[in-house]
């Protein structure tokens, strides 16, 4: 990529030998100090470096086999197990779908993988699997099918084509219609986007021609689509994005899953993100010209909002990062004598980390589940076996991973969309008194075959799984840092047939 304007700086009467050390000595169009001139054939979305696309495609391969572990149970309920039931008609839809809160533009990405697989006869449940690790997004988090990754997958892309000072791909219809799309898919990625369109709407000249033939008509087609799709699910007329925004921002009943204070994103959330990152953004964020200005702020921003909110995680303020990464390079950037130890320790630092989570931080999630699989390999267990999960609820996944109709139960934990201040629920007036909970539930009914729990709950229960026939079957590691109600690992108890 040809840094822009160089000829307007050097003299046409430099020699071949000058021109090509000056070749040598370009830099990144990203980091150039000056913005390009016209004229010029501006970067494809692949780049130029087609050895760089095929190794950063490999490497995310490799990802997609190297994360074999859980982290938030939303990468399942909400896309997974929703197309699943899409699909196949079965499966379990939570309460956020009975409400219209959530739409279904993300899983039918995933129902027309499923439905191929099905018509093609090859829809078992590793190949079910396999669709859900062979995905495109970064380490731990990007790898998993969460909307919050598509989010961010879909705001690169925009950022591609933002007009930037001295972008070469600037198109305001393109980057227009991959914001529209992360706001289908998960409305709070507006956040980010509001200084960055009111920055591209202040600084364009024909603001009407900008209105009429890019705002209006990308935002048309976008909403009108979604619309289409939720009426063919849902039955009838949903703006499902107002509902979540009315429920998750203006009623902020998140709070419902746990509370945070004000600045847990400022001293816990945005540096664990960034990790050993984080002195090489405040470095990169010092360094920076001010045409940078506008990302940071972006940055800024978005962790103030989602600040305002009780309820906190990790992954809201995922889609930031490419943003901090910019500042991240920059810093880079300048370093002299210290650029290849920098990138040394970037590359080991976080090589573990990466390692860790993927592969053995909360895997007894996902390894539960194909032993619980295996109950749907012989057809004769499907008429008498059934499984209660007592854990957290949506500790784990669900048809998704077993697909097959075994009948399964978790407890529930619904919020109270009633105003209710001493609501509980099932979950909470379980682990409340487990053992009374299961004498009265099961007094006189029909006892699953199959318990799954944590470890921690073992002692407790004991005197119910030695009185009905029960016995420990499986030991499934699950992590090295227990707390609460989660255990280091999770047990499969079958119950004795007589």
């Amino acid at each position: 990529m040809q840094a822009g304007g160089e000829g307007g700086f050097f003299s046409r009467r430099r020699s071949r030998s000058a021109d090509t050390v000056r070749l040598r000595q370009r830099k990144s169009a990203l980091y150039s100090a000056a913005p390009g001139a016209g004229g010029e054939r501006g970067p494809e979305l692949f780049g130029e470096n087609i050895y760089l696309v095929l190794f950063t495609i490999s490497l995310r391969v490799l990802n997609c086999f190297l994360v074999q572990t859980s982290f938030v149970p939303d990468e399942y309920w909400q896309s997974l197990e929703v197309a699943h039931h899409m699909v196949f008609n079965y499966g379990y839809l939570t309460w956020e779908w009975a409400e219209g809160l959530r739409g279904y533009s993300y899983p039918l990405l995933f129902a027309t993988i499923y439905r191929v697989l099905q018509l093609l006869a090859k829809d078992d449940v590793q190949l079910l699997y396999l669709c859900q690790l062979c995905s495109w997004f970064t380490w731990y988090c990007c790898t998993r099918t969460l909307t919050n990754t598509m989010e961010t997958v879909l705001t690169i892309f925009a950022l591609f084509y933002y007009p930037m000072e001295g972008s070469k791909t600037r198109s305001s219809c393109k980057y227009l219609t991959f914001v529209a799309l992360a706001f289908i898919i998960r409305p709070t990625a507006v956040i980010p986007w509001i200084p960055l369109v009111l920055r591209h709407f202040w600084q364009e000249q024909k603001k009407v021609d900008l209105v009429l033939y890019s705002y209006i008509p990308v935002g048309l087609v976008t909403l009108g689509i979604s619309l289409i799709i939720d009426r063919v699910f849902f039955g009838e007329w949903i703006l499902v994005q107002l509902k979540f925004l009315k429920f998750n921002v203006l009623q902020n009943l998140g709070t419902f899953y746990g509370s945070h204070p004000w600045h847990w994103y400022l001293t816990q959330g945005l540096p664990v993100i960034l990790g050993t990152h984080l002195p090489f953004f405040i470095h990169g964020c010092i360094q920076a010209p001010k045409r940078y200005r506008i990302l940071l702020m972006v940055v800024v921003w978005t962790v103030l909002v989602y600040s305002m909110l009780s309820h906190k995680e990790f992954r809201f303020i995922y889609p930031v990062l490419p943003f901090c990464m910019v500042f991240c390079g920059y810093s880079l950037k300048q370093l002299k004598t210290w650029k290849k130890s920098a990138i040394t320790f970037l590359l080991l630092s976080n090589l573990l980390p990466a390692l860790y989570t993927g592969l053995i931080h909360q895997r007894g999630s996902l390894d539960v589940m194909i032993h619980m699989q295996q109950l749907c390999n012989n057809s004769s267990n499907q008429s008498w076996a059934s499984v209660f999960v007592m854990m957290p609820c949506h500790s784990t996944p669900f048809y998704s991973h077993v697909h097959c109709p075994l009948p399964m139960r978790f407890l529930q934990c619904p919020p109270d969309l009633t105003g209710k201040e001493s609501y509980l629920d099932e979950a909470d007036i379980f682990y409340s008194n487990p053992l009374k909970w299961l004498n009265e539930e099961f007094y006189n009914g029909t006892l699953p075959t199959h318990l799954v729990f944590f470890s921690v709950l073992e002692q407790e229960i004991s005197s119910f799984l030695v009185l009905n026939g029960y016995e420990r079957t499986a030991t499934v590691f699950h992590t090295h840092m227990p707390q609460g109600r989660i255990g280091s690992h999770i047990y499969v108890y079958t119950r004795r047939v007589k």
